[in-house]
């Protein structure tokens, strides 16, 4: 018998699905265990929307943008129908904004083909769908066997057969044992099965084994330190950059106003709303320069950390403006939660409303 037998005959699958059958997250874009996927062309629509929104980020985190989403747009040509910046600005706190930047294109991709593709292939041709994306989908949305690895997957995988090859290289390894015991029949269930066991019980951390139902299988724990798998590279520091904000404000008709901008549509925060600021970007510092003459009151700094940098932003406020420096729009200030302003931007907004708002110096 191969080694590619002994897999294929593991109790594993078996095992890992009776105990998602009892153990299962209850989530607003899943389907019970075992139960019948719906018939309708709205599901794959569903299953789409949650896994994008899913990438890098929690479910707390996603359940009320989900919820959010399928209220305003609850078909995929109602979303391919909407406003780039309404959708900004209904994504806006989530974070990875190229993932809301190609939404709607993908969903007027899919309305005009119809519907959405069964297959990982023509899945992974849409916009912003890759590898994993298109596994998820396929399997979870149309019942197709496919090999769907996220993080908690991989961990669950490299920790069972105990691969120590480190990251990145390892995940090939990691990829081909998973596709040895992904089962043909239920493969969507049983991606689920995996990713539940990895947030729940095969944690980073801290894996509690004695409630794991692969534990007498696993050999990163019969090893004795499968905390330890997968081996991952030394994380690398993040460079630190700084740039400075603009609070450009007014007393309008009907109160205090601040002057928005829309950010061009591709680089960090594309499409959306945000204050005018100096130029900074991952890759360097701002310039400094303010966008107009005048006196600017300093007002302190706000902190955010991205994917590739760690960001200081200076904030600075300029009152009775009577000519804003570029295109934007005049907002008011008691509204500036509803501007869809990006996390970093919405911190420094409420640093400006903290510090005596609407003063005169």
């Amino acid at each position: 018998m191969t080694a590619s037998d002994k897999l294929n005959d593991s109790p594993i699958p078996d095992l890992l699905l009776d105990w998602y059958a009892h153990h299962a997250r209850a989530l607003p874009w899943r389907v019970g265990p075992g139960e019948s996927r719906p018939d309708d062309t709205a599901w794959p629509y569903r299953v789409w929307l949650s896994e994008i929104m899913l990438q890098q980020t929690t479910v707390a985190a996603v359940k009320p943008y989900y919820a959010k989403f399928i209220a305003a747009w609850p078909n995929v040509d109602d979303l391919a129908q909407a406003e780039d910046a309404e959708v900004m600005s209904a994504w806006a706190g989530l974070g990875y904004y190229s993932r809301a930047r190609n939404l709607v294109k993908c969903a007027q991709e899919v309305a005009q083909r119809g519907g959405f593709p069964d297959t990982e292939a023509e899945l992974r041709k849409l916009a912003g769908i890759g590898d994993y994306t298109a596994a998820a989908i396929a399997a979870i949305a149309f019942g197709q066997r496919a090999v769907v690895i996220d993080a908690n997957v991989e961990r669950v995988v490299a920790r069972l057969f105990a691969i120590e090859e480190p990251l990145p290289k390892g995940r090939k390894a990691i990829r081909n044992v998973a596709e040895l015991v992904t089962p043909i029949a239920r493969s969507g269930d049983f991606a689920q099965a995996m990713m539940d066991l990895g947030s729940s019980i095969c944690t980073s951390r801290d894996p509690k084994c004695l409630l794991c139902p692969l534990s007498d299988h696993c050999s990163g724990r019969l090893a004795g330190a499968p905390e330890g798998l997968p081996v991952k590279p030394a994380k690398k520091a993040k460079p630190q950059r700084s740039g400075t904000a603009y609070w450009i404000e007014r007393e309008g008709p009907d109160g205090a106003e601040v002057w928005l901008i829309t950010r061009q549509g591709t680089g960090m925060l594309g499409g959306m709303r945000s204050f005018p600021d100096d130029g900074w970007s991952a890759r360097e510092d701002g310039t400094g320069e303010p966008p107009m003459d005048g006196e600017w009151q300093a007002l302190g700094a706000v902190s955010h950390v991205f994917t590739h940098a760690s960001l200081s932003l200076q904030v600075m406020r300029q009152c009775d403006v009577k000519t804003p420096p570029s295109d934007g729009i005049w907002w008011p200030v008691e509204r500036i939660e509803d501007a869809g302003l990006p996390t970093l931007f919405a911190k420094a907004a409420r640093l400006v409303i903290a510090q005596d708002f609407g003063a005169q110096d």
